[in-house]
């Protein structure tokens, strides 16, 4: 990498050891889920799962990034089912078939934390709606994903992941968005799931960024369910969706850092 391509805030050095350990905890992060999505089945409940998530994440050599929140999560990943958005807590509660329900899952690796999420039906067996639901709200994220290169902008990703929803007919979250991240888990930019194009941050050859579209069969209102104080659910009990993958602007385009090997 040339040295016109260092960022102000990082040296060489530090962009280097930033996208090595990024592009391993990200591969290592992508084989948890694809594994995971194998293993999930109807009975198994959030808090099974969830153990089984922290074992395999200490297994690969990684951390659970969780475990490292100021305000600290109860569990390894966030388990989100039906009407909950994201940020689910892991329950008692088994899974059933026909189930939505979405992961959402951060590991930290040599100091950088990657970021990853996707959306399921229990049992492969479910509403229509949903399974269009699903495979919608992941075409957009592609289309966010594709027009990622250096000098494009923050708007640009919006606006391609809306037009994607919104031709989707699905409700599109905009109090939850995208963001920034490398030593800390959530930094500036932030990255919404609409926008303008040709407006906002511009990004830079080094830059890491989650694209994370969330979207809804119903209104897109949402709160934070008072029994649980994380996990976040539809105001008029719709399914929610959402998905993830933390992508690595580079000098010929991007490199999507949290597929498995």
């Amino acid at each position: 990498m040339s040295k016109k391509l260092i960022q102000d805030s990082e040296s060489l050095a530090e962009l280097e050891k930033k996208i090595t350990a990024m592009r391993k905890g990200g591969k290592i992060l992508g084989g948890v889920l694809r594994d995971l999505k194998a293993y999930v089945k109807p009975g198994m409940t959030g808090k099974e799962i969830d153990a089984w998530v922290r074992k395999t994440i200490e297994e690969r050599g990684a951390k659970v990034a969780y475990d490292f929140l100021e305000e600290k999560f109860p569990g390894a990943i966030c388990i989100s089912v039906n009407d909950a958005l994201v940020h689910g807590a892991p329950t008692d509660e088994p899974l059933e078939e026909g189930d939505k329900v979405s992961f959402d899952l951060d590991v930290l690796y040599d100091g950088y934390y990657t970021d990853s999420a996707f959306t399921m039906i229990v049992g492969g067996k479910g509403s229509p709606a949903v399974k269009q639901m699903i495979q919608t709200t992941e075409k957009s994220m592609w289309a966010g994903i594709d027009v990622v290169r250096a000098g494009a902008k923050i708007g640009d990703i919006g606006y391609a992941v809306e037009k994607v929803l919104r031709k989707g007919k699905l409700g599109v979250i905009e109090n939850y968005v995208g963001h920034g991240i490398g030593k800390t888990m959530h930094e500036k930019p932030w990255v919404p799931n609409y926008g303008i194009r040709g407006h906002g941050y511009t990004l830079k050859v080094g830059d890491t960024i989650c694209i994370e579209p969330m979207s809804c069969l119903g209104k897109p209102s949402n709160y934070v369910d008072k029994d649980s104080d994380w996990t976040v659910r539809m105001k008029d009990g719709s399914i929610g969706c959402h998905c993830e993958h933390t992508v690595l602007v580079t000098e010929d385009g991007c490199e999507v850092l949290t597929l498995p090997d």
